[in-house]
């Protein structure tokens, strides 16, 4: 087995042609930055939000979520500083006249080139109204971010859900950039979802978790080339400078790890000091090496109590908790927000599995709690005693997994069907199945197959998928 690298387009193509993904509106030529998640897509999607609310909620004791609205009070923005500040500079290339934004610390650059022109500069915020057309309506905003409504909402969900310092609030859903020129499929999009999490310390806490012991490329602020370190390490020697940093880098490449991908393609870069938010005091980034260049994933910065203190200014409400200690309120810190975007994970999912085998057939090896269609049912015999067991094996397997019923083509044809989509197992009905009630269950990556019992199917497959046990452990 094989893994390849295809260029973004070729993978955009892949998605469209096995019913992973497609341009919005494409029958009408599509709508630049917005996508459409098919059959297989919208499920594959689906596993990815679900793995990760798992990973960092369900099984923790330290993180809580909410899920706010899309469209929140005016005033959030505000106070957040995104009607204000959330500002992208549009560049245009005199040659190739292509558009694109840069950030202010690297404005003067552009400004001060032959090869380019500063065209100005807008709001990236997606603006819209709310109420009936007329001096009664008012304007709002497509949320840019899923972190306000975090804080907005801290202490209803401190209090409510009796937290104690340390802790987490974690939210998914979907966020909106009016994105000058959206490129690289999925990567830069104007309408994408989140995965994020805002981590409240006291002021100075140290973190009580044990950071893993993970070894990657760490390229800091000052250092283009980077190091192999262990995570542990890098904390110890103070290039990463604070514990919760590397603790949290840590989560989000076991999160990675644990779904069958590869460190080596993956760096931790930190933020020099010109790209430093102004409530940021240090931003460390998680990098995949995509076949456009090394890219951010996920940002992890101490944004402080800087939100907190805003939006007690604007609301004139009274966001602190009470310090057991000092018998004392005050605000928490965000010490580090853990924010993924789904569309760039399922993106680095895609690329880690998709693999050719010896004779030239795509097997995309997603780890089965991923992968979109779990199980493939193939009735060989085309006659209905055979029909009837395979249809009740679908039903039954269908009450717990996305499956497949596929009675067409060859055997051969059918397995590489499936392959290409990343289905897992398949299992098969033959004559043997009337003698002695038992199937073929086949495994995609080692292509190995073994038989087992029809009542014990529902229970191989659990073990199988959820990783409880090896196919080559089956008798």
């Amino acid at each position: 087995m094989k893994q390849i690298r295809l260029s973004i387009d070729e993978m955009a193509a892949f998605c469209k042609r096995k019913g992973f993904i497609v341009k919005s509106g494409e029958i009408y030529g599509g709508f630049a930055g917005f996508w459409d998640y098919l059959f297989l897509g919208s499920e594959l999607k689906r596993n990815i939000k679900d793995s990760w609310w798992k990973f960092n909620v369900r099984d923790r004791e330290d993180v809580e979520g909410i899920d706010g609205a899309i469209i929140t009070h005016p005033k959030v923005w505000k106070a957040s500083g995104h009607v204000d500040s959330f500002i992208d500079h549009i560049v245009l290339n005199k040659k190739t006249k292509e558009k694109f934004k840069v950030d202010d610390f690297e404005l003067d650059k552009y400004k001060n080139s032959k090869d380019y022109f500063v065209e100005g500069s807008f709001n990236s915020m997606f603006v819209t109204r709310v109420g009936p057309k007329g001096s009664k309506s008012s304007i709002a905003y497509l949320r840019p971010e899923t972190a306000q409504s975090i804080f907005v909402n801290f202490k209803a969900v401190f209090e409510g859900a009796r937290m104690k310092l340390p802790c987490g609030i974690a939210q998914m859903g979907k966020s909106f950039r009016n994105e000058i020129a959206p490129r690289n499929f999925l990567f830069r999009s104007r309408e994408f979802d989140q995965m994020e999490i805002e981590y409240f310390i006291k002021p100075g806490m140290k973190c009580p978790y044990k950071i893993p012991k993970l070894k990657i490329l760490v390229l800091a602020s000052e250092d283009k080339k980077g190091k192999k370190l262990d995570l542990a390490e890098a904390y110890k020697k103070k290039i990463i400078k604070k514990d919760w940093h590397a603790y949290w880098l840590g989560q989000s490449l076991l999160w990675f790890k644990e779904f069958g991908c590869d460190l080596d393609n993956f760096r931790i870069r930190q933020h020099g000091k010109e790209e430093l938010s102004h409530y940021s005091t240090d931003c460390w980034d998680l990098e995949y090496n995509f076949p456009f260049g090394w890219k951010e994933l996920q940002g992890i910065a101490d944004r402080g109590d800087f939100d907190l203190k805003q939006h007690e200014k604007f609301s004139n409400s009274k966001l602190g908790i009470l310090d057991e200690d000092s018998n004392k309120r005050f605000l928490p810190s965000v010490v580090c927000e853990p924010s993924f975007g789904v569309e760039r994970s399922l993106l680095v999912f895609l690329y880690e599995a998709y693999s050719l085998n010896k004779k030239g057939n795509v097997i995309l090896k997603l780890d089965p709690k991923l992968a979109p269609v779990k199980v493939a049912i193939f009735p060989l015999i085309k006659k209905k005693e055979f029909e009837k067991i395979s249809k009740d094996i679908f039903n039954n397997l269908k009450r717990k997994w996305n499956v497949n019923y596929d009675e067409s083509g060859s055997v051969g044809r059918r397995y590489a069907r499936n392959d290409e989509i990343g289905t897992p197992f398949c299992i098969t009905i033959d004559d043997q199945t009337l003698k002695d009630k038992t199937v073929t269950i086949r495994e995609r990556d080692s292509q190995e197959q073994k038989r087992v019992k029809v009542s014990e199917i529902v229970n191989v497959l659990d073990g199988l998928i959820f990783g409880e046990k090896t196919f080559k452990e089956l008798s």
